[in-house]
């Protein structure tokens, strides 16, 4: 049995919907259970993600970045970092703005490196892009074009209820990779 962890921060409500929604998609891999963790309640004791045989990041993207609360997890983590207790383990990350661009590829790259710090092993996206010709449209996976992990974009006056059903499925797309790839990978295996 593999474990996924999501672990989110949420300003809005968007990530934390893009969260569900990978975490689902964690959760539809047999033998694949799948928890999702709020930054802040585990920013204290990040070891409790330490059942965990991948971690999947995910954070608003404000003003370039990862918000305040994601990044103050990240800090928390100084010490598993300098035991490198996630050494090895599989790790992928989603973010959300509302700019078509907004940034977003920063942040995913700041979850990508804190990472890589840790030792852990990064799974992207996995899919092509979806809009980028003009047969194709909004309503495909990866419709912003993302590699490194799942995007999102939403209208800032639509609230939670303009995210589009491809960024939900692309999400739900990303926790199922992660979920498939964590059947199989032994991050154990890793460490001897």
């Amino acid at each position: 049995m593999a474990h996924v962890g999501i672990v989110y921060d949420s300003g809005y409500g968007h990530t934390a919907a893009l969260a569900r929604a990978v975490g689902e998609g964690a959760a539809s891999v047999d033998e694949v259970t799948a928890r999702l963790y709020f930054a802040d309640e585990v920013t204290a004791a990040p070891e409790l993600l330490d059942c965990c045989d991948a971690l999947i990041f995910g954070s608003p993207t404000y003003m370039g970045s990862a918000s305040a609360s994601f990044k103050s997890f990240m800090e928390g983590t100084s010490g598993l970092w300098a035991a490198q207790r996630w050494q090895g383990r599989l790790a992928a990350g989603f973010t959300s703005s509302g700019g078509y661009s907004g940034d977003k590829l920063s942040t995913l790259l700041q979850l990508n490196l804190f990472a890589m710090q840790h030792g852990m092993i990064w799974v992207g996206l996995g899919l092509l892009d979806g809009n980028n010709a003009s047969y194709k449209s909004d309503e495909n996976l990866n419709r912003l074009g993302s590699y490194i992990g799942a995007m999102a974009q939403t209208n800032t006056d639509q609230g939670i209820e303009g995210i589009l059903d491809s960024d939900l499925a692309t999400a739900h797309s990303l926790g199922s990779r992660v979920a498939r790839a964590a059947r199989i990978w032994n991050h154990k295996e890793m460490n001897r």
